[in-house]
Order: C-alpha cells, then sequence, then structure tokens
C-alpha cells in the first residue's frame, strides 16, 4: 500500500481562521432554529466574533521568528578607562595589557635630585689670595765671611809657637769653618794644636773646627794654636787662608 503523503503543518493564524468559521456557521444554524432570538444573546454572539477576527489579525500580524537555536548573549564590552594599548611580549606573540595610568606624578625623582642650583655667594667664588697663597718666608741672613790673623807669639831654637785668630764680622754665627796652613818644607810638622783637629798633605796642613770652636759667634771669634817644630831659620808659613780668604799678619 502507498504511504499516505504527510499532512502540511497548520498554522496559528489557519487555526484561528477555521475556529471563526465554525462559530459562524454554528451562530446561522442557531439563529433560524430560535427565530429571531433575544437581542442580548445576538451581542454577545457579535461580540464574541469580534473578539475572534481581532486575534485573529493579531496572530496573523505578529512578526515570525525563525525556528532555530536562541541567540547567543554576549558580554558587554570592557569600559573605555580599562583597555590599553596590547603589547607584544617577548615570545609567542601573545599581546599584553599595557599600563594606561601614565600620571606626570610617575616622572624619575632621581633625575629632579641630580639638578642643583648653583650656590651664589663667596663660597662659589675663587678663593682669596690671602687663603690660597702663602706669605713669603723671608730669606734666612746670609752669614759674612770669616777673617783670620796669623801670629808667632813666642820662638825657640827648633820651634815657634803659632796662632790664629778667626774672626766673625757679621750678625749671624757661622757654623763651621776650615783654615789652611802651608809651610816652606815638609821637614817641619806641627804638633801641640788646640782648638781644632789638624791633618797634613806634604808640607800643607789643614784646620778643622774641634768641640767649642766649631762655630763662631756673631761678632765674635774663635782662637787656634799649634806648634810648628824644624829649624828655625826659615820656617814661617808661606800661605794661609780660611775659607779660601787669605790670613793677616803673615809678615811677623
Amino acid at each position: 500500500m502507498p504511504a499516505t503523503p504527510p499532512q502540511p503543518r497548520r498554522t496559528a493564524a489557519v487555526i484561528v481562521l477555521d475556529r471563526i468559521v465554525a462559530i459562524a456557521r454554528a451562530v446561522r444554524r442557531a439563529l433560524p432554529g430560535r427565530g429571531r432570538g433575544s437581542r442580548a444573546t445576538w451581542v454577545a454572539l457579535v461580540a464574541a466574533a469580534g473578539l475572534l477576527v481581532a486575534m485573529a489579525f493579531a496572530v496573523i500580524g505578529a512578526p515570525r521568528t525563525s525556528e532555530g537555536p536562541p541567540p547567543v548573549a554576549l558580554d558587554p564590552p570592557p569600559p573605555a578607562d580599562e583597555v590599553g594599548t596590547p603589547s607584544v611580549g617577548p615570545s609567542g606573540g601573545q599581546a599584553q595589557p599595557a599600563a594606561t595610568d601614565a600620571t606626570p606624578s610617575a616622572l624619575p625623582t632621581a633625575a629632579a635630585a641630580t639638578v642643583a642650583e648653583p650656590t651664589a655667594g663667596p663660597s662659589a667664588s675663587a678663593p682669596s689670595p690671602t687663603a690660597s697663597a702663602a706669605a713669603p718666608t723671608p730669606a734666612a741672613p746670609t752669614p759674612a765671611a770669616l777673617r783670620a790673623d796669623f801670629a808667632i807669639p813666642e820662638r825657640a831654637l827648633l820651634s815657634y809657637g803659632a796662632a790664629v785668630t778667626i774672626s766673625n764680622p757679621g750678625q749671624v754665627p757661622v757654623p763651621q769653618w776650615k783654615l789652611v796652613v802651608t809651610l816652606p818644607r815638609e821637614s817641619l810638622y806641627v804638633s801641640s794644636v788646640d782648638g781644632a783637629q789638624a791633618s797634613r798633605d806634604g808640607a800643607v796642613w789643614t784646620f778643622v773646627p774641634a768641640g767649642s770652636t766649631g762655630q763662631v759667634p756673631g761678632s765674635g771669634s774663635v782662637g787656634v794654636t799649634f806648634r810648628v817644630n824644624g829649624a828655625a831659620v826659615g820656617s814661617a808659613p808661606t800661605a794661609c787662608s780660611i775659607d779660601g780668604a787669605a790670613c793677616t799678619g803673615l809678615a811677623d
């Protein structure tokens, strides 16, 4: 047996129209059977028919919605003040939200701390001459050149006594000196030295300070005495000097 074809699906508008037609037929059948009937019954029937007609137009005019899955609810977009510029990370290329709270108060304070206003006043100027340059030290006075006076105060047959006076004409003491006496021959020798130490080089004898004669005071003098031994004839010194300056008194 052939299968019965499926009946078309009845919509809500078709159902309402079918009911209106059925009611109209029932009213038509009822009116002839009862005659004119009562006026109230007629008004009620007309009102019911009008109500059904209005419902039919409401259903037919209502917009049809397509059958299918319910609409997906979307989340509302975030507020504009929470959206930041995406930043690309070092790996994967994923965007990271950037900080949007950039205010002038976030400026680095270290840079401001390094700025210093120049200090005005005498402390920022060049040092004064009295602070930077010390007063010149006065030069020490130069000692004066010493003088020596040679004398033979005593003579004997084979020797004589000699005395040398070393004087300082200046005001500054002289700590060192050197007396050089040259005898006429090497056979003559010196002994009994007082006030100095003697050394010889042939016929030349050198005397240097010893003991209290080591310094000649200013405007003062020291004395050196010694004895020359040998034949008395022609035994007087041929030269005498103190620090390179010639002695006086050799003619005696």
